[in-house]
């Protein structure tokens, strides 16, 4: 039965057994300078200097969310509406951490001395631009970016109706291109995965000079659950310099989306940088089954998230090689 024919039948199917060593290798597809075309071409898209920094889940009314983007901490809540406020984490009285504070009737309090901020600015403290786009939250740091600004991110195009959406972070010793190197090799799917991905096919890749209609990986893969598998047809884009998109676009669950966002976090005390994996992935189906599904999603969500973290701990292997290779050889 071909690829296509087992995806318009059951979803499921029994994966034969296959000796991991007897693959077809890849690396005479997987050229370094394809790869690194392709991300030199990722880096020359527009960012409007906007960094994801968390699940919109994060942030909550009842207590602040901090993190660190570009160098700079920042404290992240919502007020009694709902609405997103994002700053620098120090306080601008005595550089207290505002993330160790506490949100009360929608305004943060500084567990110094208790200075109140509503989220504008005031006594100092300075908001910073913030979108919440219903699943991921992002920040605009245009001293940090360096380029003209947008007034939104640049969102990659998401399911629209029911669906379920679970985000992942892990962090990692490289920086953001490593990661979005890691996402434009495809080829290493079914060997370094191999407990998740099988049957897997580069069908089309960008060539070293290719224009932007052309620039994306279309791949046939099979994801596994067991010794059962789901297979697919995926196409793999960067919409911009820090985002890459894997797209279900035949099979069960088309249109469903992985994205995967590195964000730079600044230097760590050994003072080689730190980048932020933060993967969405946001699923839909027309199956009757998918819809009952979205009744028990908290159940699900942990799985998700589970499946997207075992999968990053390898590539952030891959990932902090590739720095650790390109540091070495710098130094």
């Amino acid at each position: 039965m071909s690829f296509r024919s087992r995806m318009k039948s059951i979803p499921l199917h029994v994966i034969p057994k296959a000796n991991w060593a007897g693959q077809r290798p890849t690396y005479q597809d997987a050229q370094p300078a394809l790869i690194a075309a392709a991300l030199r071409r990722a880096e020359g898209r527009p960012s409007g200097n906007w960094y994801v920094f968390g699940a919109s889940t994060d942030i909550r009314a009842n207590r602040p969310f901090g993190t660190r983007v570009g160098g700079l901490d920042i404290v992240a809540w919502r007020d009694q509406q709902r609405r997103l406020h994002v700053g620098p984490a120090a306080c601008p009285h005595l550089g207290a951490d505002l993330a160790t504070g506490k949100v009360e009737c929608g305004g943060l309090i500084c567990p110094w001395h208790g200075l109140r901020l509503e989220g504008g600015r005031e006594f100092g403290w300075k908001p910073l631009p913030a979108y919440d786009d219903g699943v991921l939250v992002w920040v605009r740091l245009d001293r940090v970016g360096g380029e003209a600004p947008l007034d939104a991110p640049v969102i990659p195009v998401r399911p629209r109706g029911p669906r379920l959406a679970a985000v992942t972070r892990l962090d990692g010793v490289c920086e953001p291109s490593d990661i979005i190197a890691n996402r434009l090799d495809p080829w290493h799917g079914a060997w370094f995965h191999p407990y998740s991905f099988t049957q897997l096919e580069v069908l089309s890749a960008p060539a070293v000079d290719a224009d932007e209609d052309a620039d994306r990986f279309l791949v046939a893969v099979t994801f596994r659950m067991g010794r059962l598998g789901v297979p697919v047809i995926a196409e793999f884009t960067a919409p911009e310099p820090r985002t890459i998109v894997m797209r279900i676009v035949d099979g069960e669950g088309t249109g469903s989306v992985v994205e995967t966002h590195a964000t730079p976090m600044g230097p760590g005390r050994d003072g080689r940088p730190r980048t932020a994996v933060i993967e969405a992935v946001v699923a839909q189906s027309d199956r009757t089954g998918f819809h009952h599904s979205l009744r028990v999603a908290p159940l699900i969500t942990p799985f998700m998230r589970l499946a997207a973290t075992r999968l990053w701990r390898d590539d952030l292997a891959y990932a902090e090689r590739l720095y650790a290779l390109r540091d070495n050889t710098s130094g």
